[in-house]
């Protein structure tokens, strides 16, 4: 029998055709494309068949195993740019191998007699398969492109003044046995002069163990103090001081500082930030690695997004008002469980301050960042993935360097598994307004077990949190206020708290609230 493939029956132009019926090649063919490379093994080609029916199983088992046990390689890759644009090139080059062996099962596996009908409906059948195939593709291929343009936006590599980076591969951070991370709420937005960070938050991780405490300042605080050796102490040598007491409070250290002085730290994108870290690393003894701003004006966008979140509300908060010129609210969010708000009604919850305090701002403000990470469950990051990321754009800012995000995924997989525990200076621990930092700084240490209870000072008594079950008063006197606190000796306590959560629904706050009826409004 002569070897010419064309004169062998069941042979036309090489191609071997083993499968009879036009409805077997057309299961086979979905077959194929469902198990690559097993078209291939229905024609004969078993060696062919057998290397792409390989091929798939191990990525096929690559793809088990980093949903099962890789996920911090993947969040790895995720953070890394330049490995994101190489998963674009692999998905590209997946999808068009995908396509081949779909395209050249199909032919392989078609009757020689096929009728104009079947061409027809075997056609319709092999582009819906590779529908299959560039439909995901492209999907991932989108999501891929838009993490890593937020990556290079975010994280791109801007000068700074405070940024000290000596770690190593063997060792990321060094020898620092911590990291202090800077989280900044900054409260700009349409209307309003610069921004203003309303909050101040310092995560303390110990890079060891991952544990994690936070030291929440007010944002009424005075008299900033800078480092002896830092440019800031010069100018500032008394604390920070702008010259009138309303614009040397902590939250407007950022926009202020640099209007005054703004070459005084040298080449940096964002004095600002660098002013506070210098600033709030003094006053709590601590050396601040990294800064991260997000400006609550972009939360509305965010949420937005998200397509809402639910917060519970134990007390009337106030939509708009200014305290300090006696101008009433607009309205008031009522008392309720699980409110679905918009972005715009997120908004005014975490803003709204008119004759409630600071921290109780402090805690909506929290509950709604909360909020927002719990509605952001995988299946709504993927759906609206690019919608968010062109979002984070526009409201984060950091100095935490592209490079050292490989290295910060391994710590915070550290933090998820340990324990948290927060600080708040609130009045009750401090006077916001005559600020002792030597105690501030002994309390810090004493939270963080490097020393003995704090010596007292002429501030009230300590606490680790301020209480929010008082009902909102109507006054129009600024929240957050401080007077000299006399000569009151508070005891030396621990002052640590283990976070817990401050936004579940209080029904007996809630009905409390209601009892005093809705506070007045503007237009009441």
């Amino acid at each position: 029998m002569s070897d010419d493939p064309a004169t062998q029956p069941g042979r036309r132009h090489g191609i071997q055709r083993t499968v009879r019926g036009f409805g077997p090649a057309l299961l086979l063919t979905v077959l194929g494309a469902l198990v690559p490379g097993s078209a291939f093994l229905a024609t004969g080609r078993r060696r062919l068949g057998a290397v792409v029916v390989v091929v798939f199983m191990v990525l096929l088992g690559a793809v088990a195993y980093l949903a099962t046990t890789g996920l911090r390689d993947v969040i790895q890759v995720a953070v890394d740019s330049s490995a994101l644009r190489w998963v674009v090139g692999g998905i590209i080059a997946l999808a068009v191998a995908w396509l081949l062996v779909v395209l050249i099962g199909y032919a392989l596996l078609l009757p020689r007699r096929t009728r104009g009908w079947q061409h027809v409906v075997g056609a319709v059948v092999v582009l819906a398969l590779c529908a299959g195939v560039v439909v995901p593709a492209a999907w991932a291929v989108r999501i891929a492109n838009a993490q890593a343009e937020l990556l290079d936006n975010v994280f791109a590599d801007r000068d700074s003044a405070t940024v000290t980076d000596s770690g190593d591969d063997a060792h990321p951070f060094g020898d620092q046995d911590e990291v202090n991370f800077l989280l900044l709420g900054g409260d700009g937005g349409e209307g309003r002069d610069g921004v203003r960070t309303d909050t101040v938050i310092v995560a303390n991780v110990q890079t060891d163990t991952g544990e994690t405490t936070l030291f929440s300042l007010p944002r009424n605080l005075q008299e900033l103090p800078f480092p002896e050796d830092s440019p800031l102490a010069e100018v500032y040598p008394d604390g920070f001081d702008a010259g009138s007491e309303s614009e040397s409070l902590l939250n407007a250290v950022y926009r202020n500082g640099p209007a005054w002085y703004p070459d005084v730290l040298g080449p940096t994108d964002d004095p600002g930030a660098d002013f506070l870290k210098l600033g709030v690393g003094e006053a709590l003894g601590l050396e601040i690695d990294y800064f991260v701003l997000v400006n609550l004006d972009g939360f509305s966008r965010l949420v937005d997004a998200l397509g809402g979140i639910d917060v519970n509300v134990n007390y009337y908060v106030p939509i708009g008002g200014e305290p300090s010129l006696g101008i009433l609210p607009d309205d008031y969010i009522e008392p309720g469980p699980e409110q679905h708000m918009d972005g715009a009604r997120a908004l005014d919850f975490a803003r709204g301050r008119f004759g409630l305090t600071d921290y109780q701002r402090m805690d909506r403000q929290r509950c709604v960042i909360s909020e927002i990470v719990e509605a952001a469950d995988p299946m709504t990051l993927l759906s609206r993935f690019q919608q968010l990321a062109a979002t984070t754009q526009d409201i984060v800012s950091t100095d935490v360097p592209q490079s050292r995000l490989d290295d910060l995924v391994d710590l915070a997989f550290e933090v998820k598994d340990a324990e948290i525990r927060s600080v708040v200076f609130d009045d009750t621990v401090i006077d916001p307004a005559y600020p002792d930092y030597d105690r501030i700084r002994a309390l810090v240490q004493q939270a963080l077990g490097n020393s003995p209870a704090a010596p007292s000072s002429a501030a009230p008594s300590t606490s680790a949190a301020p209480s929010t079950d008082a009902a909102p008063s109507t006054g129009d006197e600024p929240s957050g206020s401080a007077e000299p606190s006399g000569s009151a000796t508070p005891a030396a306590v621990d002052p640590v708290a283990e976070v817990t959560d401050a936004c579940a629904y209080d029904p007996a706050q809630a009905a409390a609230a209601r009892a005093e009826g809705e506070p007045p409004t503007r237009n009441g």
